[in-house]
């Protein structure tokens, strides 16, 4: 999967930095630098969406029709 995402950075007062994606919520990054939170905000968003894509797919019929959209 691929897109846009909005992050917000901030430095740690106990140093370090801390990142949030709004559109995701409940996903959030810390790292020493801003390159590490934006990484760890990377991994949080996928295990977040891996995780809401595998609900809805629990249960749904084997004839369910299954696509791609892209969203400019």
């Amino acid at each position: 999967m691929k897109g846009e995402l909005t992050v917000i950075i901030k430095q740690a007062t106990e140093g370090g930095y801390w990142a949030i994606c709004p559109e995701i919520q409940g996903a959030n990054g810390q790292g020493e630098s801003i390159e590490e939170a934006k990484e760890s905000l990377k991994s949080a968003i996928k295990l977040i969406l891996d995780d809401r894509l595998m609900d809805i797919e629990r249960g749904l019929p084997k004839e369910v029709i299954r696509d791609i959209i892209l969203i400019p």
